[in-house]
């Protein structure tokens, strides 16, 4: 579960990485991609909703637990 959850942060700085790299310059122009940019931050919310959805459904069937202090009444 840890590895699924460490690959999917990973997947959404390098998509966040590649925006940025889009964002302050083109290959073959030196001038800013605003599609690449557009494409890549697109990436980054979808694969930021899906791990959101995807930790919500793994607390859901009991896979994760929460670890936190206990909330004393």
């Amino acid at each position: 579960m840890k590895l699924i959850l460490a690959l999917a942060l990973l997947a959404i700085v390098a998509a966040l990485a590649l925006a940025g790299r889009a964002m302050l310059r083109d290959r073959q122009s030196g001038e800013p991609a605003p599609r690449r940019m557009m494409r890549a931050l697109a990436w980054r919310v979808g694969l930021s909703v899906a791990l959101f959805i995807f930790i919500w459904i793994a607390y859901q069937l009991g896979w994760i637990q929460p670890t936190g202090l206990p909330v004393s009444g």
